[in-house]
C-alpha cells in the first residue's frame, strides 16, 4: 500500500494520518467501494464527454495522416483484431469500434501528402 507519511508511526489521536491512504479504515472502505455503480453523467458532462471524443478522434486522424504505412497498417490490423472472429458473439459495440477504426484510416487517407 502506498504511503504518503514521510514519519511512518507517528499516529497520534493530536496527529492524525498524513494522507488517508495511511488509514487502514480508509483503505478497507476504498476497497468496499471499488465495485459499486459510477454516478450517472449529467447532461454537461455528456456533452464534454462528447466534445472531446470529436478531438480525440480528429486529432487520431491528424496523427494517421501523417504516420507512415506501417503505422496505418498497424491501425488496420488493431481494428481486425478486436472484430470478433468467426464463431464467436458478434457484440454490435465491438463490431462498430473495429469498423469506426477503419473509417479513421480511410480519412487520415484523404490528407496524406504523397
Amino acid at each position: 500500500m502506498l504511503n504518503k507519511n514521510p514519519f511512518p508511526n507517528t499516529e497520534t489521536p493530536n496527529h492524525p494520518p498524513l494522507s488517508t491512504w495511511d488509514d487502514q479504515a480508509a483503505a478497507t472502505s476504498i476497497d468496499e467501494d471499488a465495485f459499486t455503480a459510477p454516478p450517472a453523467l449529467t447532461n454537461a458532462e455528456l456533452v464534454h464527454l462528447r466534445v472531446r471524443v470529436i478531438a480525440l478522434e480528429n486529432l487520431v486522424i491528424a496523427l494517421l495522416a501523417e504516420g507512415s504505412e506501417r503505422q496505418l497498417a498497424i491501425a488496420r490490423e488493431m481494428a481486425d483484431y478486436i472484430t470478433p472472429r468467426p464463431g464467436f458473439t458478434q457484440h454490435p459495440l465491438t463490431v462498430h469500434a473495429a469498423a469506426q477504426m477503419n473509417h479513421s484510416v480511410e480519412r487520415a487517407q484523404r490528407f496524406r501528402q504523397e
